[in-house]
């Protein structure tokens, strides 16, 4: 069922055959990362069923219908139905998303009803079940080790803590991330949960993390590591069911749609990508960033070149790789050449990649890009308060630059994605002269609690050490 583009030459004593073969919906789930680094990423497209997605009427229903086609090679579809029934939980909408129409040509898409008040709930909380249901039939227990820049944490954490099969240790950046978003992973005080503060970058936690898959050291003979970022594939599945709800719920898919999707890592737009190729219909994804622009210069100059990391005041977006973009070189511009993606990402950074022209040239037919600053990102998130009386949050209005309200390409038909609530950015909210806004039901309570957390250097030894030592 699944493959991934390949990113290294085999191990002398692994045969090719052994180390691209398929995986099964379970392997990939508790692997997250290939044997060698890589993605991955389905063998074939599956189809969704747009006649019975019409006859949907709610975000579970939907999901019943696009998850099993994912999950057949471990699990009967009545397992996976019955499992979904009880997956998402705590949110704050009956429905799970809320749609907010602006004006006639663009509609919010309000990701933000979980329980973290983040879009990230949604891939998480079916990790998680996922991840349990693994676990029991497989008599083991798993390590999460993650790394967040935002909202990834306190999502894999909130999703994951009720299960004591599973202990999360993720890590911190130092800088940019808000007093709400820090502390609503370290005011958790549970026993399975360790929150680590890394004097160093989101890339250097990224780092660990994907060094942590090759050496595993630390892990007891029973155990598997979890991957919670967007590396995970399960992740994206979830966030693959939050656009056919939208597609669903505006049009009951009569007509293509725009996506903008505020990015980072690139989950997000892969997982609408992904949606599309399962019979989505899609006009075009815009991929919308702050400064930290790598995915811009992409799509714009046909550049795909790291660069230092820039403090913003949507730091969920402070990533100078967005490790899901190779997911989309692979299947969408080199057709599933693997060794050529291979190539390309063995030897990034050291070497930028850029796609021959004929290659590059096919990004006009589905993708557009843009990049703003904070005084850009302020403006915005004032005048969609003072014109429409609706806050959004500084990622949502890098998400609203590409309207041609904005000077954006977008004219009509488009969804901006709502991935955070604005309550988690009183500062920048302060700067847009935003007097009040609709608080979300958690996010007040975290302000007073005490915190938890240990703090150490940018340093795998010294986390595979702490593992170590937490891991009885």
């Amino acid at each position: 069922m699944i493959r991934r583009p390949p990113r290294s030459t085999p191990k002398p004593s692994s045969a090719a055959s052994d180390v691209y073969k398929r995986q099964t919906f379970e392997e990939v789930l508790l692997k997250g990362l290939a044997d060698d680094g890589g993605l991955y990423i389905p063998t074939e497209w599956p189809e969704a069923d747009i006649s019975k997605l019409k006859e949907c009427n709610s975000f579970i229903d939907i999901a019943k219908l696009i998850v099993p086609l994912f999950t057949e090679s471990s699990y009967k579809k009545e397992e996976v139905v019955t499992l979904l029934e009880n997956t998402w939980h705590d949110f704050e909408k009956s429905d799970l998303v809320g749609i907010k129409k602006i004006n006639e040509d663009i509609f919010i898409g309000e990701l933000f009803h979980g329980p973290t008040a983040a879009f990230k709930d949604f891939g998480l909380q079916l990790c998680a079940a996922f991840f349990n249901k693994a676990l029991e039939k497989n008599n083991q227990t798993a390590i999460i080790l993650g790394a967040t820049s935002g909202d990834t944490g306190s999502a894999a954490i909130d999703a994951c803590k009720e299960y004591k099969n599973i202990k999360t240790f993720m890590l911190l950046p130092e800088g940019n991330m808000t007093d709400i978003q820090r502390k609503q992973m370290t005011t958790v005080n549970q026993e399975n949960v360790f929150v680590l503060n890394i004097k160093g970058t989101f890339d250097d936690c990224q780092d660990i993390v994907k060094s942590a898959f090759k050496d595993k050291s630390f892990l007891k003979h029973d155990q598997v590591l979890l991957a919670v970022n967007s590396i995970n594939w399960i992740r994206i599945i979830g966030q693959i069911c939050y656009y056919f709800y939208l597609g669903m719920q505006i049009n009951n898919f009569s007509k293509e749609l725009c996506f903008s999707v505020p990015t980072g890592n690139f989950g997000n737009v892969f997982a609408c990508y992904s949606a599309m190729k399962l019979g989505l219909p899609v006009k075009k994804i815009a991929v919308a960033v702050n400064e930290n622009d790598i995915l811009h210069r992409f799509f714009s100059k046909n550049l795909y070149k790291k660069e230092l990391v820039n403090e913003t005041l949507s730091p969920s977006m402070d990533i100078t790789v967005a490790s899901n973009f190779e997911r989309l070189i692979y299947d969408f511009y080199l057709e599933r050449d693997a060794e050529t993606c291979k190539n390309f990402f063995d030897n990034f950074p050291n070497s930028p990649i850029s796609l021959s022209e004929d290659v590059w040239k096919k990004t006009y037919d589905l993708f557009c890009s843009s990049s703003i600053g904070d005084m850009e990102t302020t403006e915005i998130m004032k005048k969609i308060y003072q014109d429409f009386n609706y806050v959004v949050d500084p990622h949502t209005a890098v998400g609203l630059c590409v309207s041609k309200i904005f000077g954006g390409p977008i004219s009509s038909d488009l969804v901006v994605l709502s991935t955070a609530h604005p309550g988690k950015f009183l500062d920048s909210l302060k700067l847009a002269e935003i007097p009040t806004f609709e608080k979300h039901h958690t996010l007040s309570e975290v302000l007073n609690k005490d915190e938890y957390s240990y703090s150490l250097e940018a340093d795998q030894d010294q986390v595979f050490n702490f593992i170590k030592r937490n891991n009885h």
